[in-house]
């Protein structure tokens, strides 16, 4: 079991910034990708930032450019840096991570982190 906690998330004027930070812990030893999702109130789970066990990262087309996600694999951290927010960002932020055990993927899902854009 792995557990994930999100951490760094609060109220922002727009344009501000922002850095979330997501702690794998339990048996993280085999967590091959941490990714960022966000939900919005009424909208479905998105997917914000992604980055392959390779290091090659994509993001949703909304936040390229102003959102940088990294990983520090030693520590089973993963971290979302958010800047030049804008009020449909607010949503509550969430991270995912997938472990592989002899060749089956297991998805974990933390509680997330809300994060406010105030206009």
């Amino acid at each position: 079991q792995v557990q994930l906690v999100e951490s760094g998330g609060g109220l922002v004027q727009t344009g501000g910034s922002l850095r979330l930070s997501c702690v794998a812990s339990g048996s993280a030893l085999n967590i091959v990708t941490m990714d960022w999702y966000r939900q919005a109130p009424g909208k479905e789970l998105e997917l914000v930032a992604a980055m392959t066990p390779g290091g090659t990262t994509d993001y949703a087309d909304s936040v390229k450019g102003r959102f940088t996600i990294s990983r520090d694999k030693a520590k089973n951290t993963a971290s979302l840096q958010m800047n030049d927010l804008k009020p449909e960002d607010t949503a509550i932020y969430i991270c995912n991570a997938v472990e592989v055990i002899g060749g089956t993927g297991y998805d974990y899902w933390g509680q997330g982190t809300q994060v406010t854009v105030s206009s």
